[in-house]
């Protein structure tokens, strides 16, 4: 009989297990497999694992004092329906990806949990003559098993410690066929673009502008790690390539020259420097520090470096680099955009370049904000050799980033603002001003900021004084998380009878779509944090 139910009770438990075990891999992804993050985010999620550790202890201590066969039967039926409750199912913006790594942690992951098993099975079957034991008549096999289902979360992570070193020697192996595939294309032009935000941005116009003239590779999407610029290498460049666009992102300190070191950039361009991922940065120096770690490799490089002569931060390091490049509106700035007109239909502006050449652009896109990396951009191109006005047509062409202040018109009465990429104050406060550009109501639909360290809070807070005094209606997503943005909308005066917090962001649409109003609605849907926020 206890054969027969220590089966049952681990085929219920491995079921668990492989349903517990995929949460954890996709929130170690969406952490890049990075153990330190994951065990912040671990910590900071800790609600989520009282009930699996409540019910091992108690288990744990009902097995050990000495379990009846229908405690046993009982401690089955409750795993079942933990299993259950864990059941993959939740449809998530970014799904966990079958990737090479994630299957080799499986692999390594499941083989600890098959050794926890052997160990369960072997003391099962051990007889104690003196105590007269029958098979899995003691309680430890039992307590191996719930240990394996679990101690689920510490064994994902563990997976990844131990694989640590197969890791190194993949990604070393695919780098370094990376940097021979760029060593045979001497002729490519590099051009790298890092910035605690606009990257993606000044990425997509540059693209725009240079493929004008020149065939050319962007990274795409997001891929701005060192593995990701290392797919983008292996699997789009090819020898007809004249320019790579690469876009450099950081969380920590020297990962931008990580990724020089791999791509080795002719020339850069920094977008910004601002309070950016601060919970692994430590402090807006360290942001700076890393962003210039582009500009002393394109220094060594005999490259350019265009700097955004908007940016304090930036424009106080640019002396420290002979031949910088500054843009941006500003007085001081070598291309510099002045006469700017903005509508809700777009925005045009008058460009001068160093020798003192005028030329007026017309865009698409939307805010004052916007012109700052679209110049960037002209810049470089004119750098290249491509006339002014033979910019004019692309600029024009240029559209919004998907995600990023992207304008989609749902009707009649509704249009939404999708600026869900965005999670920086300056990106926020920008949306904001382009928010306030359309004679309509005017809606707010908010999770706020993360990643922003000891600021987050004061942030958020002076995020939802920013709100209030632009919005007609504001839906905040999230009770707990957006707590500093609604005493923020408080403290400035605003109609409370107008804010919504809702638990979902489908919730939150479903309130926006219920307000009666005489005006088109246009609603700013500004960030969307990830799944494992």
């Amino acid at each position: 009989m206890n054969i027969a139910i220590f089966c049952i009770y681990t085929a219920v438990a491995l079921a668990g297990i492989i349903f517990f075990s995929l949460r954890e891999f996709h929130m170690l992804q969406l952490n890049g497999y990075k153990t330190p993050e994951h065990s912040w985010w671990m910590k900071k999620n800790y609600k989520r694992y009282i009930l699996p550790l409540v019910l091992f202890s108690l288990q744990f201590l009902m097995l050990i004092t000495g379990a009846a066969i229908p405690v046993l039967i009982g401690f089955t039926a409750f795993n079942l329906c933990f299993s259950i409750a864990n059941k993959p199912g939740k449809k998530f913006k970014k799904p966990l990806k079958y990737t090479a790594r994630v299957k080799r942690m499986m692999i390594t992951f499941f083989v600890i949990t098959a050794i926890i098993f052997a160990l369960a099975i072997f003391f099962g079957m051990q007889r104690c003559k003196c105590m007269n034991w029958k098979p899995f008549d003691e309680p430890l096999p039992f307590i191996l098993v719930n240990s394996a289902l679990y101690l689920t979360p510490l064994l994902v992570p563990l997976s990844n410690i131990i694989n640590k070193p197969v890791e190194k020697s993949v990604q070393k192996w695919y780098i370094n066929d990376a940097k021979r595939i760029l060593s045979e294309m001497p002729d490519l032009h590099k051009v790298g673009i890092t910035g605690s935000y606009g990257k993606t941005s000044m990425k997509f116009y540059l693209s725009e502008l240079i493929s004008s003239q020149y065939e050319t590779l962007k990274t795409p999407e997001s891929f701005n790690t060192p593995m990701g610029v290392t797919i983008t290498i292996r699997q789009h460049l090819k020898p007809t390539h004249e320019y790579f666009i690469c876009e450099m992102g950081a969380r920590r300190v020297r990962e931008i020259k990580e990724l020089c070191d791999i791509a080795h950039p002719h020339d850069g361009i920094i977008t910004s420097v601002g309070p950016q991922h601060l919970e692994t940065f430590g402090s807006v120096d360290n942001v700076l520090n890393t962003k210039f770690e582009l500009a002393d490799s394109v220094q060594e490089a005999g490259g350019r470096i265009y700097l955004n002569g908007d940016n304090e931060l930036i424009r106080s390091r640019a002396p420290k680099y002979k031949g910088a490049i500054l843009y941006g509106t500003t007085v001081g700035c070598h291309y510099r955009a002045t006469d700017i007109s903005v509508s809700d239909k777009g925005t045009e502006f008058t460009l001068t370049a160093p020798g003192g050449e005028n030329c007026r652009f017309t865009m698409k896109l939307l805010g004052e904000h916007s012109v700052q990396n679209v110049v960037g951009a002209i810049a470089y191109a004119h750098g290249t050799g491509i006339p002014l006005e033979k910019l004019v047509l692309p600029v024009k062409r240029i559209a919004a980033v998907p995600h990023r202040l992207q304008l989609l018109d749902k009707g009649s009465d509704l249009t939404f603002i999708d600026d869900a990429y965005n999670s920086n104050p300056s990106g926020c406060r920008a949306a904001l001003n382009v928010l306030g550009l359309f004679d309509a109501c005017k809606i707010l639909v908010t999770p706020g900021m993360v990643e922003l360290g000891a600021k987050q809070e004061e942030l958020n807070f002076e995020f939802g004084q920013e709100a209030a005094a632009v919005c007609d209606f504001i839906a905040l997503v999230g009770k707990n998380q957006t707590v500093p943005i609604y005493n923020g909308i408080k403290d400035a005066g605003y109609d409370m009878n107008r804010v919504y917090v809702a638990d979902s962001l489908g919730e939150a649409l479903e309130k926006v779509r219920s307000y009666q109003t005489d005006k088109k609605k246009i609603v700013l849907l500004e960030n969307d944090l990830p799944d494992n926020y």
